[in-house]
């Protein structure tokens, strides 16, 4: 099964831009991984919140096809600990063609996307900067492909 990471937005800070790069490289010893950047919206000091999500919404979409499972990374999301999430993926990578985790803009998701989405994840209670998300979210995506395959990545 192939995953996908799409992004709105490149990963402005290099240190987290260096730690992504090393996470996926990392992934792909264990599935096929791509991340997929959507370019930022330009000119958007004149369009409001609603207006920004409606328009990064239509880019994600088309990145998405029909057959997807799609998964966004949301503070509503669901909440695993890291063996539970392993689980998660484990069954998801048995029951679905292709998996896409989705990683929005600074407003969120339109309602487009949600009423698109499979499901939400949300990887804490905490909130994080969406930069940030990145790296903690290709970092646990490398620590379930480890304990799905027994490594000693992860310690109990």
């Amino acid at each position: 099964m192939k995953t996908k990471l799409i992004l709105v937005g490149k990963t402005a800070n290099k240190h987290f831009a260096a730690g992504i790069e090393d996470y996926v490289g990392r992934i792909n010893h264990y599935m096929p991984f791509d991340v997929i950047t959507i370019p930022e919206l330009k000119n958007t000091k004149n369009l409001s919140e609603n207006q920004q999500r409606e328009k990064e919404g239509e880019l994600i979409l088309k990145q998405v096809l029909p057959f997807d499972t799609v998964i966004l990374l949301d503070e509503h999301g669901e909440e695993f600990r890291s063996v539970e999430f392993a689980s998660w993926l484990q069954r998801k990578q048995r029951t679905s063609r292709e998996l896409v985790f989705i990683i929005g803009g600074p407003y969120g998701f339109s309602q487009d996307v949600y009423n698109r989405a499979n499901g939400k994840l949300s990887l804490s209670l905490l909130t994080f900067s969406h930069q940030m998300v990145r790296l903690i979210f290709t970092e646990q995506l490398y620590r379930a492909c480890t304990i799905i395959k027994g490594e000693p990545y992860h310690h109990e």
